[in-house]
């Protein structure tokens, strides 16, 4: 288990060196192998012939085990394939190094593992209960299951090296505010249809992460001055928390577009979302467990 870091340091002293060499010391090349293994096959895949490519998709009309998982390694143009692996980079580098200093690489590694193999089978089979004449491929979905873990991580990550005990408890309260958040971003704000469902999921989730919080005797308004106190009082370890918990509330906007019909092709909200909250809920229930205990 990491190790708290401590106090004792000259008030202008900048941290932050020490907090990087402390970094890559934890870093194992092993790890970052496995890491990179995943742009390297998405590339792969895109270096093969587009008819192999579009053979690879999965057929919502005609679904195959193959095509349920390789769709999810295939993109048929540049862009979709580039948005995709800077996405892939920033969440898995930022998770693995939120991971491994806050004694939770195990279950960050392990998690990886399920959204690459297992997570692909699983979207793509809850993919068929919506019928539809269409071809679903792409990474977005098990990159949506990264930003969906990386509020698990960052919550063993502020009570490791912060000392906040209760971060992990409060993390469904996270949750749910963060499905608040989607909702808005992902349906249009209006007073009635879809727009009407959107604020009323948004606020039915706020009201569900106070009333969490509440119950679960998570004082809001002192835990967020704690963290916002612990931040700002250690360089460079602060520093990562704050990327984190940015991408943390601001990828969901790149994964819910207020529009998402593209040039002859449609954002698959919908795997998007599952690929989310599977990702936050099995693995919450893991950890609060105590099955990764480090």
């Amino acid at each position: 288990m990491t190790t708290p870091a401590t106090d004792e340091r000259d008030p202008g002293e900048d941290a932050s060196p020490a907090f990087r060499r402390e970094l890559v010391a934890t870093v194992r090349a092993v790890d970052l192998l496995v890491l990179l293994a995943v742009p390297a096959v998405l590339l792969a895949v895109f270096a093969l012939p587009e008819a192999t490519r579009r053979s690879l998709a999965f057929a919502y009309a005609d679904p195959t085990a193959l095509t349920a998982f390789s769709a999810h390694y295939v993109h048929l143009d540049a862009g979709h394939l580039a948005g995709n692996v800077a996405g892939y980079c920033l969440l898995a580098g930022v998770g693995y190094a939120v991971a491994a200093l806050g004694g939770a690489r195990r279950f960050f590694l392990t998690a990886l593992a399920t959204f690459l193999l297992a997570f692909p089978f699983v979207l793509s089979a809850l993919n068929l209960a919506v019928p539809r004449d269409a071809i679903g491929f792409g990474f977005s979905g098990i990159n949506m299951a990264l930003a969906g873990l990386l509020p698990l991580v960052l919550g063993a990550y502020a009570r490791e090296r912060f000392g906040l005990a209760g971060s992990v408890r409060a993390l469904p309260a996270v949750f749910f505010a963060l499905v608040g958040w989607i909702a808005l971003l992902a349906l249009p704000l209006s007073t009635t249809g879809l727009g009407l469902a959107g604020v009323a999921t948004g606020v039915a989730s706020a009201l569900l992460a106070v009333l969490y919080a509440s119950t679960a005797g998570i004082p809001i308004r002192p835990s967020v001055g704690a963290v916002a106190r612990a931040v700002t009082a250690r360089p460079g370890e602060g520093d990562l928390f704050a990327v984190a918990a940015v991408l943390v509330a601001g990828y969901p906007v790149v994964g819910f577009p207020a529009d998402p019909t593209g040039a002859g092709s449609v954002v698959n909200l919908y795997v998007h979302l599952l690929g989310f909250c599977l990702a936050f809920i099995g693995p919450f229930a893991l950890l609060a467990a105590g099955a990764f205990a480090e």
